[in-house]
């Protein structure tokens, strides 16, 4: 009787370990979404995905990628394009794109001169090339002084190889500059390091000094980074992990535990899914989802 009692305390102490690993797998499944949905709003949610901005001109700050498949040799500065978000989407979906993260003062490329004669499916009519659009070597995949793909596979650290030492933290700063570039304009070195949010800088530096440098940019505060990544968190859509949880707390615990497995079946099921277009590098549309639960109703 006791050697029973002994075997059933003990398999309940296991199905609940079981259980807590199960809800602690979920939570950082949870996390790691999060995660990656900020970073994507970090790039992308400041930037229209319906809508070509080539219209809107030389945009101060916005997503934009490059298009091997449309423009093969953009390894030569005069054949470099741009492409804006919108057109990412609409008009090169299944091509190989560069992603260039946010570039400013840019005005799209997709359908001029560059791109033999085809057309930009959004705005068809554009000027044959864009005067001051300005390319450098990102638009090949290389990036920083390195002249490396970035994430690069072979660095790994690759703030401390680059800048010396590693950075501050995100929290401690929102912008920086290169020490190429400050090689290059040499009056920056004049500025103390870090600025104090609060003091508005912009307030008290020689405009006209930054105007004649052509980097008015610096103190134009709609033009961070920071200010970008607010208008994309502004638009943000609730997420669906908050929901995801609070119907979780509604159920009871053994509902729970088989809820836990058959989200974690899915969104095993779903990163496999979603990974050849990653291997790929093609965007993924509302088709490729709809195609994806399509077929998970078809099994059930």
């Amino acid at each position: 009787m006791e050697s029973n009692q002994i075997d059933v305390e003990s398999t309940n102490i296991k199905q609940k370990e079981e259980e807590e690993d199960i809800g602690i797998t979920l939570v950082e499944v949870l996390e790691e979404e999060a995660q990656l949905e900020e970073d994507a709003n970090a790039v992308l949610g400041g930037s229209d995905d319906k809508n070509c901005t080539y219209s809107a001109g030389y945009v101060n700050r916005q997503a934009l990628y490059a298009c091997v498949t449309c423009t093969p040799k953009s390894g030569d500065k005069d054949q470099s394009a741009g492409v804006c978000l919108a057109c990412s989407y609409h008009c090169h979906d299944g091509h190989e794109l560069i992603e260039l993260y946010t570039k400013r003062n840019f005005r799209c490329d997709c359908g001029n001169s560059k791109f033999d004669g085809n057309k930009c499916a959004l705005e068809a009519e554009k000027d044959e090339v864009n005067e001051k659009n300005i390319y450098n070597h990102n638009y090949t995949g290389l990036y920083c002084t390195c002249n490396k793909p970035y994430p690069d596979p072979e660095d790994l650290n690759p703030d401390e190889m680059h800048l010396g030492q590693v950075p501050p933290s995100d929290s401690d700063y929102s912008e920086m500059i290169c020490d190429h570039c400050m090689e290059e304009h040499k009056f920056l070195t004049t500025y103390v390091e870090l600025f104090d949010a609060a003091s508005k800088p912009a307030e008290s530096i020689n405009c006209d000094l930054y105007k004649a440098k052509n980097m008015e940019f610096l103190i134009d505060e709609e033009d961070t980074v920071k200010f970008y990544e607010a208008k994309g968190k502004e638009r943000k859509q609730p997420s669906h992990n908050d929901q995801l949880m609070m119907a979780l707390s509604s159920l009871d615990r053994v509902q729970q535990v088989e809820a836990i497995h058959e989200y974690q079946s899915f969104s095993a099921e779903l990163k496999e899914y979603l990974k050849k277009f990653a291997d790929n590098k093609k965007i993924v549309r509302a088709e490729d989802i709809e195609e994806f639960f399509g077929k998970l109703k078809e099994r059930k």
